[in-house]
């Protein structure tokens, strides 16, 4: 039983709703690892080896760099859950590599700038909905910006909205839902081990 304090999902509205782009033409945002809707592979969970998926998505005229933020609106809490923020994507890409580091400043891509996730840590959090709350959506929300941001790490979720609001050229989305698994990878390899 739930209440307002812990309510079963989020009610409030992910970031790609509260932004007008200035172009009517989309960002087409895709995984090879996962479709539309479709299941997150475990590789990309926290409940298994946390790897940042990769990501492709169509260019857009004009571009002056890319934010990215990742969102789970089927939390049990009052906000969104955020699981990724990064921005300062150079304005040539079209594509994030699969395991981005956790680090403020990653290798790659180069110039990048990682902010830390709900969940405390800088980069990616995968996937980890609690024991018996269902099937999560997570959105993987691109923005198109006319430039780079003059925003550090210590910069949270509403920073970086307010920092894009006005500067977003185009925008595009990518849903992966995902559910908690019944037994954990450690009880799993228990299991197999004495079965």
């Amino acid at each position: 039983m739930s209440d307002a304090s812990t309510p079963d999902h989020s009610g409030a509205a992910i970031t790609i709703l509260k932004i007008q782009p200035r172009l009517t033409q989309g960002v087409a945002v895709s995984c090879a690892e996962f479709g539309p809707d479709g299941a997150i592979p475990d590789l990309y969970s926290a409940w298994h080896d946390n790897v940042s998926p990769p990501l492709t998505w169509s260019g857009v005229p004009d571009v002056g760099g890319w934010a990215l933020i990742v969102e789970d609106p089927d939390a049990p809490r009052e906000l969104p859950f955020v699981h990724w923020l990064i921005w300062n994507l150079p304005p040539e890409s079209t594509a994030l590599p699969a395991g981005i580091g956790h680090e403020a400043h990653p290798l790659t891509p180069h110039g990048a700038v990682q902010a830390r996730n709900d969940g405390g840590e800088l980069g990616w959090m995968g996937p980890r909905p609690p024991a018996g709350h269902g099937v999560h959506r997570y959105y993987f929300q691109l923005f198109a910006l006319d430039g780079l941001l003059e925003l550090g790490p210590e910069a949270d979720l509403n920073a970086l909205t307010n920092a894009i609001k006005g500067r977003v050229l185009a925008q595009g989305q990518l849903v992966g839902t995902y559910e908690r698994p019944d037994i954990s990878p450690g009880e799993a390899a228990g299991a197999a081990a004495s079965a």
